[in-house]
């Protein structure tokens, strides 16, 4: 055992020891990759069969320019698009609302409209690309836009993979950007995994997200168990809507961040894996396979790079990659080094893009699937996160669940408590970054960073005025009021949305409809 002098311990309070034998795996049961509780992957040979999707997460400024760098990451070599939207698309506003005016297009890509949709994928073959969208209170509208600009290509919705994230419970404890009351964001959720069982049977109708828990402050062990949790009650939501676990849940996806421990972050994935399996089999009784294997997206650590000597992220951000393949990761975004300053430039997107092709195809990570599987410290480990996930999970379930502990204020305050205790330790030194707290250097030399366009903002609201001003007013106004009527009643919200949508009726437009009929969420009303 470690003297108080020279303890070591993770995040998460997990205490390593010096050295690990025999005896720290006496109780673990030999496992295969594809078999229950999938904890060395969902499928039997792993990158040998198919290698991970590697999906750069892109999106700035207007539709064109989303456009050219999505076919520029395609020309390099990408195999899966990913799409980053602004903060009023986020929080369902056009880009001509009062709200959004400075924020167009600066986090993301501008979307209002079907036009823009159209641009954004233009000469992009839907068919063919798998896509996923960051994007969770008006996850249903950019869905349906989707769906919309496919059918125009000629591809039918049976045809479209992808994943849209659709998480709106992590927006609650955080991230913020919700728009609607937890319950009836539960219902949309549910109604988008209904409409794609019916019309996008390959689409992944939600992408249950600890990335931006852990981006909060969050341990490892929290963002595992907030993550299953919610898991939980979107399962619960889905199957009081009459949905089978069998059918859902081979659509159900997870997205979850790669930080900066490596052992930690790998045994926090295989961990996830054998908590899910027992969850879909013991509480909704699934007996699918598919059902039953948790299969996800890794995103390097944001909140980990720095602004200090901004190519130390080149070295933290690959070894980041190498703990989501490591840890069987369907699909992984290397973040790039210049993000802690500003957007991505081409040459930065590029080495990120490299890395992952560097663990592709020379470092041996499609070799062998779990490839630290049995290793008498990284099985330890997996089963230690697993308890103590399990443990928190146990709390929230006598809490009545993750909706009633984000109304009761219960995750928000435990992860608040997290990222106040890692300021600490930052602030102390007792935690070490470096080049910020440790080797650091004088004055930085200057980078070159990536400028939005400065009139990018001007053109985006004059086309979204110019869609209102030619469409048929009288067919998007009747469209709307059937959303409005819809949102009053129980059918599904996704039909009259769509019919909306393909009238010309905006994304903002259709938010103001719900917000009138369901209502807005007001953390500072909250507990």
């Amino acid at each position: 055992m470690a003297t108080a002098e020279d303890r070591r311990e993770t995040d998460s309070g997990i205490e390593i020891k010096p050295v690990y034998t025999d005896e720290d795996v006496a109780r673990l049961a030999p496992e295969l990759p594809g078999e229950f509780a999938f904890t060395r992957g969902p499928y039997k040979d792993m990158y040998r069969g198919r290698p991970w999707t590697i999906r750069q997460y892109a999106g700035f400024a207007s539709a064109e320019e989303t456009n050219a760098r999505f076919r520029y990451l395609l020309e390099q070599g990408q195999t899966g698009l990913s799409v980053a939207f602004d903060l009023p698309t986020q929080l369902g506003y056009d880009s001509d609302d009062e709200p959004s005016a400075g924020e167009v297009g600066r986090t993301g890509v501008a979307i209002d409209s079907l036009a823009d949709m159209e641009i954004l994928f233009d000469s992009i073959p839907l068919g063919e690309v798998s896509t996923s969208m960051t994007i969770n209170a008006p996850a249903a509208i950019l869905l349906l836009l989707y769906e919309l600009v496919a059918e125009k290509q000629g591809v039918p919705g049976e045809r479209l993979r992808g994943t849209v994230q659709n998480d709106i419970l992590k927006e609650y404890v955080a991230r913020g950007n919700y728009i609607f009351p937890a319950r009836p964001s539960m219902r949309i959720t549910t109604d988008l995994f209904a409409y794609c069982h019916e019309r996008l049977p390959r689409w992944n109708t939600i992408s249950i997200s600890g990335y931006h828990i852990r981006e909060a402050g969050a341990t490892a062990v929290q963002e595992l168990a907030f993550t299953l949790a919610h898991g939980i009650a979107y399962c619960e939501a889905a199957v009081t809507a009459g949905l089978s676990p069998d059918e859902f849940g081979e659509r159900l996806s997870f997205f979850f961040n790669a930080h900066n421990h490596f052992f930690q972050e790998v045994a926090k994935f295989r961990a996830a894996r054998r908590l899910w399996a027992r969850i879909m089999r013991d509480r909704f009784g699934a007996t699918n396979p598919k059902a039953q294997a948790l299969r996800f997206h890794a995103q390097t650590g944001g909140s980990t790079l720095t602004a200090q000597q901004p190519e130390n992220n080149i070295v933290r951000v690959a070894v980041q990659a190498l703990s989501a393949v490591c840890g069987g990761a369907q699909s992984i975004h290397t973040n790039a080094f210049d993000e802690a300053l500003a957007l991505p430039t081409e040459r930065s997107a590029r080495i990120a893009l490299r890395t992952q092709q560097i663990l592709q195809h020379e470092a041996g990570g499609t070799d062998t699937a779990d490839p630290l599987g049995g290793s008498y410290f990284l099985e330890a480990l997996t089963r230690e996160l697993e308890e103590r996930a399990s443990e928190l999970i146990g709390q929230i379930d006598e809490l009545g669940g993750a909706v009633a502990a984000i109304e009761q204020g219960f995750t928000q305050h435990e992860i608040e408590e997290a990222a106040f205790e890692l300021e600490r330790q930052l602030e102390a030194g007792d935690r070490l970054v470096v080049g910020v707290n440790r080797f650091a250097e004088g004055e930085e030399e200057e980078m070159e960073l990536h400028r939005l366009d400065p009139d990018a903002e001007r053109r985006q609201v004059e086309r979204t005025r110019r869609v209102r001003a030619e469409r048929d007013a009288t067919a998007a106004e009747k469209a709307l009021a059937r959303v409005r009527e819809a949102a009053r009643g129980e059918g599904n919200l996704l039909v009259p949305m769509r019919e909306a949508l393909a009238a010309h009726v905006t994304v903002g437009e259709i938010c103001n409809a719900l917000r009138g009929e369901l209502g807005t969420y007001d953390a500072h009303l909250a507990p």
